[in-house]
Parts: C-alpha cells; structure tokens; sequence
C-alpha cells in the first residue's frame, strides 16, 4: 500500500504545487495521484450552472479546469486515501463469517483515522467521481466503499503488480459489483 500520509500532513499549497506540476504534465506525478486529479478535473468540468452549461474552460492537459474554484485539496486529498485504504484494507473488515463478528485486523480505515469526523459526513467531496459516484457527500462515498470492499465478499487484489488488472479489477468492484446480475445472467451460472 502506498503511504500518502506526507500529503496529508502538507501544507495546501504544496497540494497545489502538485496540482500545477499535474497541469504542466501529468506523467511527472505519481500514477495514483494523477487518477486523483483526472477525477478532480472531470467533477470541476462536469460542473453545471443555472442554465446546465458548463463553466469550466479546458486546461493545458485536454482536461477542464474551472476558474475562480476554491477547492479544499486538503479534505480532497483525506477523501482519496479513505478510498485507498478500503481498496488496501477493506477486506479485513468484511463480513465474510455468518456465525460470529470478525476479529479487529486493525484495518485503520475508520473516519478519524483520515482526519473525518461525524460533522464531515454530509459535505461533498469531488473524490466521489473516482468511485463512479460523481460529487457527493462523504457519507455516500463511505457507504459505497463499505458495500463494494466490506461487505459480505472480501476482495483483497492489492498483491497484483499489472497495473492494468488493478484498474479493471478496481473498476468492475467500485462500478460494476453492486449491480444486480439480471435474470438470464443468472440462470446461466445455474446450468453451468
């Protein structure tokens, strides 16, 4: 698991600093950095106003960028390692035993530990584009995380190093997992 832990502690403007370094080219920062911005880019551009036109003007890496944005990059930044440490962690809280509470693995992936409380619950977050949420409130991104990671199926896929399997693995979980199959679908896992 990669520890984002020094952008947590950092100061917004080096968040910023990143952000710009992203803007100038995006292959000079960290891959799961980079996704982290795509996503924060797509969510400012996707921004509708009043009269469902967008706002945003396209940035110097083809993505949009929004002027006048005041974004919390710190918050933003919590929010992204939150969805890291489920997809790091969440299988060890998974519900996988019907006869009794599993043991505490020491996940680390409860709200305080990623600088949240209770309060921060009901605020929006643009991290939820990366989860295929859109912006929304922590609250939904917490209760997609826990559905798709810890749940009644453990899905523990960090091991592989073929960055290629990792995204569709991370894509058919957070996207795809939590639709229900249809009836066709179903009757064919039957008669196999």
């Amino acid at each position: 698991m990669k520890d984002f832990s020094y952008i947590t502690s950092s100061h917004p403007q080096f968040i910023e600093g990143l952000y710009q370094d992203f803007v100038k080219d995006p292959n000079s920062i960290d891959p799961e950095l980079r996704k982290f911005f795509e996503g924060f880019d797509f969510a400012i551009g996707s921004k509708a106003n009043g009269n469902g036109a967008t706002t945003a003007a396209p940035g110097k890496n083809g993505t949009a960028v929004s002027a006048g944005t005041d974004i919390d990059w710190l918050r933003e930044v919590r929010a992204y390692r939150m969805i890291l440490g489920y997809r790091n962690k969440g299988h060890l809280l998974a519900k996988t035993n019907p006869i009794r509470p599993r043991k505490d693995r020491g996940a680390n992936i409860e709200l305080g530990f990623y600088g949240f409380s209770e309060a921060d619950l009901d605020k929006e977050f643009h991290a939820g584009n990366l989860i295929g949420l859109g912006n929304t409130t922590l609250r939904n991104i917490l209760n997609h995380l826990q559905q798709c990671y810890a749940g009644h199926v453990g899905i523990e896929f960090k091991y592989i190093s073929d960055q290629k399997k990792v995204d569709w693995l991370t894509n058919e979980i957070e996207k795809k997992f939590l639709n229900p199959l249809s009836l066709e679908k179903r009757n064919a896992s039957w008669k196999s």
